[in-house]
């Protein structure tokens, strides 16, 4: 009864948030924590969770086996601990018995029931239907083969969850700390079905209340939720968030001002000119309002080569040749680049393509390259042009990133290229991409779970676009080797070993051209208080204070 007393208070309380009309009375006594969304955010379904948008919005929803901390180690959730067979096929997980679902109407009395094993089998079989999953490749390594009766997961009693793989995977326990894994209820998703997307029943710290879609979504405090802080204090702080959807940066931005906004977070959403000096730090007008939060994040961004010599596009390239590709990679300067253009937020690039915060605590000597204008002529005589005759190439890449695209395109034609930048819109240029329509196109990769794998699975013969993440179409049997070697290696020493010798053999092959290694960035209030940062940039509520 108490229960259901405490739910009926707060929904009372927070009726003038939830209208469609309320929710921005500054004097209101309620914690509502308020951000925006510059991008979109189609479903609420974890197994939809592929882009930070929905991740974001999803992890307030859902919890799953485990989860990572702030230095990206997976520690426990749901599960209270598990183990690993020596053979590294079988995940034990030991699940806790004060898990509940958030209430809602489909379940008896309206109150939710805890959660079982059962739950993670339904959850996990998800993930096998493309139709409603974007980790349908994810769960490939699982054992699962209805013809053989071997199901890949089985609950053999309602707090143990066993998973089987067909083979060891190394990261594997990262990839299951990621939002696609969350545990759903069974019930709730098969009368919903589709609609589960746009009303969604998890366990996490908030529960969903309203969502509007293109203005504003509404999530309130789970009165009910596991967690405790070291006091004993029962999580969230906070009573609800309101994710709002305002499209232009600008307007956002004066919204913050205004004290309707907590954060916004990203270069793109918080002015540069006005937040940031050119060393990258807080304005000295902005210190007494907000904190600037920065930290190295998962994400490598680059321009990608084209070199699969089967094409046409890349026999008739000058890029085919590897000494042109090094060349336009010592040719201009990354300092710089990040100076002026990034307001030193991030990292010059002068190194593998595995950004540096995935390498800490191992010994990762990767030569790359910096600026060096006569080594990049030099390269470009020994590739056979001389006497004036130039190389001509074509970056493809969008508008939002036309800053870089010129800079390059500048620094290029001094070092004696003919470069053109080739601007399309977004959909047109993925599709292009992803084809091998393209010589030379700007891209950036970000870590779905932060192991070097799955940086280097994008140069795996197997990757190849449109079925994988190989946009480059790299090929070389001795990488392959030994990709698929760290697949199984279970020793950390040897893997990083893998890696660091994967990484310098693309960086001497050049099917890449790295640009900087990101830097996650939010602007936030300064009555906000509890928020941590982590470099796979996952948004953290849970903990948050609003004074």
């Amino acid at each position: 009864m108490g229960r259901i007393c405490s739910i009926a208070l707060m929904a009372f309380a927070l009726t003038g948030l939830l209208s469609c009309g309320g929710g921005d009375n500054k004097n209101d006594t309620q914690k509502i924590f308020r951000y925006n969304e510059l991008g979109e955010v189609n479903s609420l379904d974890p197994a939809a969770a592929g882009d930070f948008e929905t991740q974001w919005v999803t992890n307030q929803l859902f919890n799953g086996l485990v989860e990572m901390d702030d230095k990206l180690a997976v520690r426990p959730c749901i599960a209270s601990r598990w183990t690993i067979s020596e053979n590294g096929l079988d995940y034990t997980f030991h699940l806790r018995n004060d898990v509940y679902f958030h209430d809602d109407s489909l379940f008896p009395q309206g109150k939710g029931r805890k959660v079982v094993a059962g739950d993670f089998v339904f959850s996990f079989e998800r993930l096998f239907d493309k139709r409603i999953s974007k980790a349908s490749t994810l769960v490939d390594m699982i054992d699962r083969d209805e013809a053989k009766g071997k199901k890949g997961f089985e609950a053999t009693n309602d707090s143990t969850f066993i998973i089987h793989l067909s083979s060891p995977f190394a990261p594997f326990i990262n990839i299951v700390a990621m939002k696609y894994f969350s545990v759903v209820p069974q019930e709730v998703v098969t009368v919903r079905k589709d609609e589960f997307a746009l009303h969604p029943v998890g366990t996490g710290p908030f529960q969903f209340k309203n969502w509007v879609r293109g203005t504003k979504m509404v999530f309130v405090k789970n009165p009910n939720y596991f967690k405790t802080d070291a006091s004993g204090t029962r999580l969230p702080y906070l009573d609800a968030v309101v994710v709002h959807f305002i499209r232009e940066p600008e307007s956002a931005f004066m919204q913050l001002m205004k004290g309707d906004l907590d954060m916004l977070s990203g270069m793109d959403a918080i002015n540069k000119d006005k937040v940031l000096t050119k060393n990258g730090d807080l304005n000295e007008s902005m210190e007494k309002e907000f904190v600037l939060m920065s930290r190295p994040f998962l994400k490598t961004d680059y321009i990608g080569v084209l070199v699969d010599d089967s094409k046409d596009i890349v026999k008739n390239s000058p890029l085919r040749k590897r000494a042109i590709r090094r060349a336009l990679s010592h040719g201009f300067d990354r300092d710089k680049m990040i100076r002026y253009l990034r307001y030193n937020q991030g990292t010059p690039a002068n190194a593998g393509f595995i950004p540096p915060v995935l390498l800490e605590g191992h010994n990762q000597k990767v030569t790359g390259y910096t600026f060096d204008k006569e080594l990049a002529r030099s390269l470009i005589e020994e590739a056979g042009y001389k006497d004036g005759d130039k190389p001509s190439v074509t970056l493809y890449t969008t508008k939002q990133y036309s800053d870089i695209a010129e800079f390059v395109r500048h620094e290029w034609t001094d070092i004696g290229v003919d470069v053109q930048v080739n601007f399309m819109e977004p959909a047109p240029f993925r599709s292009a991409v992803s084809d091998g329509n393209v010589n030379m196109f700007r891209k950036s990769w970000v870590g779905d779970y932060p192991d070097p794998e799955n940086f280097m699975a994008l140069f795996y013969s197997k990757n190849f676009s449109p079925n994988g993440s190989n946009y480059c179409h790299f090929s070389n049997p001795v990488f392959d080797k030994m990709y698929e070697r760290t697949m199984y290696e279970q020793n950390d020493s040897i893997r990083y070993s893998y890696f660091r010798q994967m990484d310098q053999l693309i960086m001497d092959e050049a099917p890449v051209i790295p640009l900087y290694y990101d830097q996650a960035v939010r602007l936030v209030r300064k009555n906000i208080s509890g928020m941590t940062m982590d470099p796979s940039n996952m948004l953290q509520l849970e903990t948050v204070k609003k004074d």
